[in-house]
């Protein structure tokens, strides 16, 4: 009997493990490991350090920093072949200034897709915010190193992978947007617009908005300790989602995920305070990844040279690794 319980038991972890396979069949639990790691905590840093740089200007929305960082992501998606949902070259959904908060000029979303190669109806969007609060009042720069570059360069860096699991015929069952959104620190604005005016993909195709917002620093509460994220929302509206989530965490890195401002009374409401919020209410399951605040947020000393570039790839791998799993499971998790 104790044989038998074994062998059932070995059955049902490498069926767990088999799981995730693109359309060819290959086991996707050795492959995925090695697209991860082509997320380098050097590649990371080195886009950083241009795209939170002073030229950038604080990236205020509507800005000429702002539009210098999006002609910076634009290229990078054209550099790696990762094409545009709206049109061959068009990277940029135009978001008006008329339905931006008064004294901002027009801004845009940048958009990059792949394409599922079995349910590219399906979508996975993976986001984060392109801008910042740009120039202070006495001349001084908010680069917004943490506050979003690490989430704009995580993303970057995620797409890569992807893009490299496609070369070589492992590309994921579902389509994957990768959405860097405008106007998040004057109100939600760019998610917004994705959402409510111009969703390039149905919102009911949407099977999860992975939102990553600040993931490139420690706040004081884990400071000298080992890896961790915060994670919020991963079970409001779907808990099929967060135990993906766990499972994959557990499978892979094991780091330590920290949902106190996840409580339906946490003060801070940060649910409220990030784009994924914008998809939630309209019944996308989403996770929003976070390192908490700190007391360089919203202010000009948060600069590249204080992210901790070992965690900021630990933790873009680990989104890249629940990214993949969503994308390449037999069915889309469940909305509760």
């Amino acid at each position: 009997m104790k044989k038998i319980i074994f062998l059932f038991c070995t059955l049902i972890l490498i069926t767990s493990c088999s799981s995730s396979q693109n359309k060819k069949g290959v086991e996707s639990s050795k492959s995925v490991k090695e697209y991860a790691e082509t997320i380098t905590s050097a590649e990371l840093k080195e886009m950083l350090y241009t795209y939170a740089s002073d030229e950038f200007e604080g990236r205020k929305t509507g800005e000429p920093g702002q539009k210098k960082a999006v002609n910076y992501i634009k290229a990078h998606y054209v550099e790696n072949g990762i094409q545009s949902p709206i049109a061959e070259g068009d990277y940029f959904q135009e978001v008006p200034a008329d339905f931006l908060r008064d004294g901002f000029n027009d801004s845009e979303n940048v958009l990059a897709y792949i394409k599922g190669s079995e349910k590219p109806e399906e979508v996975l969007i993976i986001s984060a915010h392109l801008d910042h609060i740009g120039i202070s009042k006495n001349g001084d720069i908010n680069n917004g190193a943490d506050d979003d570059g690490s989430g704009t360069v995580a993303i970057l860096e995620i797409a890569e992978a992807f893009q490299k699991a496609v070369k070589e015929g492992n590309g994921p069952k579902r389509s994957i947007l990768f959405l860097h959104v405008t106007g998040e620190e004057i109100g939600l604005y760019g998610s917004g617009y994705y959402t409510d005016e111009d969703p390039i993909f149905p919102l009911e195709n949407t099977i999860a908005n992975l939102n990553i917002d600040m993931i490139g620093r420690v706040d004081p509460k884990h400071e000298g300790k080992d890896n961790y994220l915060y994670l919020i929302g991963s079970d409001k509206l779907s808990k099929e989602l967060h135990n993906v989530s766990e499972a994959v965490n557990k499978a892979f890195f094991n780091i330590e995920f920290d949902y106190t401002y996840n409580d339906e009374d946490d003060p801070n409401r940060f649910y409220y305070r990030s784009d994924h919020y914008n998809f939630a209410k309209n019944n996308v399951p989403v996770i929003f990844y976070f390192n908490g605040t700190h007391a360089d947020y919203h202010r000009p000393s948060d600069t590249p040279d204080k992210i901790n570039y070992e965690f900021l790839e630990t933790r873009a791998r680990l989104i890249f690794h629940t990214a993949w799993e969503l994308a390449n499971r037999d069915e889309r998790v469940k909305l509760d």
